[in-house]
């Protein structure tokens, strides 16, 4: 499933073009905003099945090399630590991969070039040489590895943006998206756990995710005039047309959350918008946010408009 703080960026986009003057157009909007999602996850499937080209080609050329007439002992005996690697092993393997991947017709199949000219840059580089020739080898460190790979060689291989963009004219906003989501997945890989259960985390839940971004969106929408008012209210000294466009619509959204989302802690809805804020506004946005924000939820938990259930969220 797409991490929620991406599903609320989406939002975001979405609602900048509706109060920007596109508010004729709801219908279209959301639909935008799921083909959005779509584009994002697939380019997400897309990033990770690299790891298995790779390791494919790898393999491919050790074979071709073993086969030769006069092999070389480090032909016929070479250095598999890269495709022995767990992570990249694992990803290559994982069949919850494979079968969301078929569901969503998303291959790699026609591009092998493209693989062989990766490889190559890959294998020539010091990041490489380092990693096959270090004698104390640990899973941290091949999960660094992995994490170096994805950024140097992958994310940033213009090759790859060609193609990426050959396919769609989004392809620059939604990579940005998609690589921090795989670069994420491979930070927090850990070792000795489930395989299957690592890579579950590429798999969206297409039910959640609508219920969560159709909820999110309709409602900030129904709220927006109101809670437009109650910003300008706390925002001391400022007019409402004097404040970051973006910093109005994050505020219009976080207020909604906390109102209709009661399972979700307000602490973690004021933390994610002000991430949001980070990448998307002013660099004084967050501290504006973080202070109108404490003011407006502490009314409505006391006013009784942001009500959490479950244990541990009463307070929250």
């Amino acid at each position: 499933m797409l991490n929620r703080r991406y599903l609320r960026i989406k939002v975001f986009q979405s609602l900048y073009a509706y109060w920007q003057g596109d508010s004729a157009s709801t219908a279209r909007l959301e639909k935008e905003l799921f083909q959005g999602i779509d584009r994002t996850h697939d380019l997400h499937l897309s990033l990770l099945l690299i790891f298995g080209e790779l390791r494919h080609v790898a393999e491919l050329r050790m074979e071709e090399r073993r086969k030769k007439r006069l092999p070389t002992p480090e032909d016929l005996n070479p250095n598999r630590r890269f495709v022995d690697n767990p992570i990249v092993a694992t990803i290559a393997a994982s069949e919850r991969l494979r079968i969301e991947c078929e569901k969503r017709r998303i291959s790699w199949v026609g591009h092998q070039e493209l693989f062989l000219g990766m490889l190559k840059a890959l294998t020539e580089s010091e990041l490489y040489r380092n990693y096959l020739a270090d004698e104390a080898p640990s899973f941290a460190k091949d999960r660094a590895f992995v994490v170096a790979l994805f950024d140097e060689h992958i994310a940033n291989n213009e090759h790859l943006q060609d193609v990426f963009e050959s396919r769609s004219i989004y392809w620059l906003e939604d990579l940005d998206l998609a690589a921090s989501l795989v670069k994420r997945v491979l930070e927090q890989w850990r070792q000795g756990g489930d395989d299957e259960q690592a890579m579950a985390a590429v798999i969206n839940d297409p039910a959640e995710e609508r219920a969560f971004v159709t909820e999110l969106f309709r409602k900030a929408i129904e709220h927006g005039d109101e809670h437009e008012a109650q910003i300008a209210a706390k925002a001391s000294n400022w007019e409402a047309d004097r404040i970051a466009y973006s910093d109005m619509i994050l505020m219009k959204m976080a207020l909604t959350e906390a109102r209709v989302f009661d399972q979700i802690p307000v602490k973690v809805t004021l933390n994610e918008y002000i991430e949001i804020a980070k990448a998307y506004s002013t660099p004084k946005s967050k501290n504006f946010i973080n202070g109108v924000l404490d003011k407006l939820f502490a009314e409505m938990k006391a006013d009784g408009r942001i009500r959490k259930v479950g244990r541990g969220l009463l307070e929250s």
